[in-house]
């Protein structure tokens, strides 16, 4: 076999095994959703509690995400993309015979350690088997898979749960897993970064940190906001998080520096990608729910109704792909988010406990729209935001941020939900859904405010002129390429 045609089944067989991999991660984000009510009906449990089985697993991810970038660079990215895709595959496996609650939820915090470590490694992986002249299409068939994972989440998730059985969201993960396994050994090639270098403190603070404030949300509708459980995790993980901006600040190699937010285009679109995920995570979590138990719908019935939403963009990225071209990303992504907002908004005011499919429809497909227009652009800003050599860990950090913010989303908006509202009845989930509505409504549009904030291409490359330095890359980078460099 010639060398070429070697390479030529090297970069099929890559771009098989990592959309395989990255549709598994991708997909655990929401999938959940949907089978909430059969989880919480099996396994008993609390809001709080359910808010965990979908938190657990963003927040881990979240907060190892770029440490498990670092431990591929220096260890082997093959190597480790085994051991995250092995342990994945393992907390799938304990996921779906979990005996309680608890246990579910120790089970998707590992399968988010796992996820952490496979899923930056996954673009590594992928660059390196791939001829430069070919990555464009490679990286679009690897985006477009991890697109289909996040549309098609709550409505496999909703299948399953109602055709089988809600374990079986979990079980799926474990065949794909055993295939790719002794497919990523024997077709990956073995590659290592230049100079990587472990952030271990910058690491534990942040997880520290971000635990601690999800931890004492969560907990707080329960225990009281004033209970010593409760605020010990706020304040301490505040306390952590203020050490991990420091440390960020004077570190030699810090995990994210913190000079990157000087840029006002990395802080501007950081800010905003946190607060996009936010409102849109927390919003789906409560939404998926009440859909199901206020109005009656089956599992997959809730998910292909949330199709519109979440499979917009499908259809409307490669539209604003064009649009981001024509007239620059800042004004795309602006809209996007208002978009969004617009449509938290209207589904918060035709909300009733009767509502008609037809009544939530303009809502859902606004919400879809402006999500849409959101994602593509918005990689693209975080790439043109920093100098070329920075991209890897832009793209690392906005990838964690907007884990994070999905986090505090579920957190933030069942707090809300929790004070207003609950289970009881149709009346009060409706009177706690509302609210939190508004609210998820509300910190979109602050990402859309915070995106206007962001100066121009033409704009930011003037003033780094200006001030005697070469500006940063401002064409349009793939993100997908850097992710994870």
């Amino acid at each position: 076999m010639s060398q070429q045609t070697a390479r030529r089944g090297g970069a099929t067989w890559a771009l098989v095994i990592t959309s395989v991999a990255g549709f598994m991660a991708a997909l655990d984000n929401l999938v959940v959703t949907t089978a909430l009510p059969s989880i919480r009906k099996d396994l008993g449990g609390a809001l709080d509690d359910l808010e965990w089985t979908v938190s657990a697993y963003t927040l881990t991810f979240a907060v190892l995400l770029m440490f498990g970038a670092a431990l591929g660079d220096r260890f082997g990215r093959r190597r480790l993309f085994l051991v995250g895709l092995s342990v994945f595959t393992g907390a799938s496996a304990a996921a779906a015979m979990a005996p309680g609650i608890d246990s579910l939820i120790a089970a998707r915090a590992v399968q988010g350690v796992g996820a952490a470590i496979m899923m930056p490694l996954t673009l590594t992986l992928l660059t390196a088997a791939v001829p430069a002249a070919r990555r464009g299409m490679a990286y679009g068939i690897w985006g477009a898979v991890n697109g289909l994972a996040v549309a098609s989440g709550p409505l496999i998730g909703g299948s399953l749960t109602e055709h089988v059985s809600w374990h079986w969201i979990f079980w799926l993960n474990v065949p794909l897993g055993l295939a790719l396994l002794p497919l990523a050994r024997l077709r990956l090639a073995e590659s290592h970064g230049a100079g990587a270098r472990l952030d271990i403190p910058g690491t534990l603070l942040a997880s520290g940190g971000l635990f601690g404030i999800v931890y004492g949300l969560v907990r707080g509708p329960a225990d009281g906001w004033t209970s010593p459980v409760v605020l010990t995790g706020l304040l301490a993980g505040a306390a952590l998080l203020a050490a991990f901006v420091l440390h960020g600040i004077r570190a030699k190699n810090p995990m994210l520096p913190m000079r990157l937010f000087r840029s006002r285009a990395f802080a501007g679109i950081n800010a905003a990608s946190l607060l996009m995920f936010l409102g849109m995570f927390g919003s789906i979590f409560l939404l998926s729910q009440y859909m199901q138990g206020v109005l009656g719908y089956s599992p997959t019935e809730a998910g292909l109704r949330m199709l519109p939403w979440t499979g917009m963009p499908m259809l409307v990225a490669p539209i604003a792909g064009y649009l981001s071209d024509r007239v620059g990303g800042r004004p795309v992504v602006a809209t996007g988010l208002f978009l969004q907002a617009v449509g938290l908004a209207y589904y918060a005011v035709v909300l009733a406990a009767d509502v008609s499919y037809a009544e939530q429809l303009p809502a859902l497909i606004i919400s879809g729209i402006g999500m849409s227009l959101y994602f593509a652009p918005a990689s693209n800003l975080v790439m043109s935001s920093v100098r070329p050599q920075e991209q890897g860990i832009a793209s690392g950090a906005n990838n964690a941020l907007r884990e994070v913010g999905g986090a505090l989303g579920i957190a933030v908006m069942s707090s809300i939900f929790s004070a207003q509202g609950g289970y009881e009845t149709a009346k009060t989930f409706v009177d706690g859904l509302r609210p939190a509505l508004v609210v998820g409504s509300a910190m979109v549009a602050l990402a859309g405010v915070a995106v206007l904030l962001i100066p121009s291409a033409r704009r930011a490359a003037r003033s780094e002129t200006v001030a005697g330095g070469p500006a940063p890359a401002l064409t349009p980078v793939p993100a997908l390429e850097t992710a994870s460099r």
